[in-house]
């Protein structure tokens, strides 16, 4: 049985931990090269290695920040170079630093949470999508938040950025169309190594009246996004959907 995403090309930023490196080896496992991408270099490689080893596809380490907006462009064309123009693009990489206070965020901070969070995605999508455009198309898949939809004040800023991500989703589903399908997800609470160091009281408090009653689990989000990075999906683009155990239909 040939896997669906067999001969596509995916880059995934912020690929090296927590729900990146899930959705990394979910296409992976679905067939795909992926490209792994994160700053660091050294982690880069082990992750694509342990990725490779355990799924048997092809993959490629690829060190970027994507807040560097002049690196992007170069990053790509280097992927071209080895293994083609790209398939499938997953914008995961993200930063979110809390603030007590609104007062409390300094000019660096917030410059730094856009750049990650939303200048990054917006430069890797012009890049990318004018790529796929020329190539034969392709699909882009956001990694945004509730928090867009949910915002709390220690947030703010990238509860921010990420409603502008979700925007961002909806201008370059029509950018590139109709080669190049643009979607975004947003997740909930998911128990990750991040979410390792949460106390029993910060996760009784997270779940507590969600309709899921418990946190999710990676590979509940991996799905959602191989199905969009497939051609299952053909007919969806400019969607901003939740994956979230029911947390945006409780008020």
């Amino acid at each position: 049985m040939t896997l669906p995403l067999a001969g596509k090309v995916a880059l995934v930023t912020g690929a090296t931990r927590g729900l990146g490196r899930a959705i990394a080896e979910g296409l992976s496992a679905e067939g795909a090269t992926v490209v792994v991408s994160s700053r660091k270099a050294d982690a880069c490689e082990a992750v694509a290695r342990e990725i490779a080893e355990r799924t048997g596809a092809r993959t490629m380490a690829l060190p970027l920040h994507v807040g560097r907006w002049d690196d992007i462009a170069p990053a790509i064309a280097r992927i071209e170079a080895e293994l083609g123009p790209l398939d499938i693009l997953v914008n995961n990489a993200g930063i979110a630093p809390l603030a007590p206070t609104p007062l409390d965020m300094t000019e660096a901070l917030y410059d730094k949470t856009m750049e990650v969070n939303l200048k990054g995605p917006f430069r890797l999508m012009a890049v990318v999508g004018d790529q796929m455009a020329r190539t034969g198309g392709g699909s882009i898949v956001n990694i945004s938040s509730i928090g867009s939809q949910r915002p709390s004040t220690g947030e703010a800023t990238y509860s921010a950025a990420k409603a502008g991500l979700n925007a961002l989703t909806q201008a370059f589903a029509q950018a590139y169309a109709p080669a190049v399908r643009v979607n975004c997800v947003m997740p909930g609470a998911f128990a990750t190594d991040m979410a390792a160091g949460w106390d029993e009281d910060f996760v009784a408090l997270v779940v507590d009246g969600l309709p899921a009653g418990r946190l999710g689990v990676p590979k509940e989000l991996v799905g959602m996004v191989t199905h969009l990075a497939s051609d299952a999906s053909s007919y969806t683009t400019g969607a901003v959907i939740p994956v979230d155990g029911g947390r945006l239909a409780v008020y």
